[in-house]
C-alpha cells in the first residue's frame, strides 16, 4: 500500500502493484492510474509505503519522493512495468525511516 496525505490533511491509500526497486534506497512505485496520489505527491505530501514478506512479516517505509517522467529511474520502471498498463510515471521513494509495528529499525 502507498499512503499519502492532501493539503486539507486528509488521508488517501492505494494497493500498489506495481512495485520495484532502484538501488539499496528507493522503493520505485509506477504511477499507472494515480489521480488522488498524484495530486498528494505534487503537493509534497508526506508517503509511506507498506508491504508484507512473503514470511507475513510486515514493514512501514517512509521517505521522500522523486516524480520522474523521464530519465534512469522511469526508463527502468518501464522495462518491469506490464505493458497492460500506461506507467505513466516513476515514483521513487528514498527510504529515510523503516519501522516493523511500532519499532524503528533506521
Amino acid at each position: 500500500m502507498f499512503g499519502t496525505v492532501g493539503l486539507e490533511g486528509i488521508a488517501n491509500a492505494i494497493y500498489a502493484t506495481c512495485v520495484g526497486k532502484h538501488g539499496d534506497d528507493k522503493v520505485v512505485i509506477a504511477d499507472n492510474y494515480f489521480g488522488k496520489t498524484r495530486d498528494n505527491i505534487s503537493a509534497g505530501s508526506r508517503r509511506a509505503v507498506l508491504y508484507l514478506t512473503p514470511e507475513k512479516k510486515s514493514y512501514q517505509v517512509k521517505g521522500s519522493v522523486e516524480y520522474s517522467v523521464a530519465g534512469e529511474i522511469y526508463e527502468e520502471m518501464k522495462g518491469w512495468n506490464p505493458a497492460k498498463h500506461p506507467g505513466n510515471a516513476a515514483v521513487a521513494v528514498k527510504v529515510e525511516e523503516i519501522y516493523s509495528g511500532s519499532e524503528r529499525i533506521l
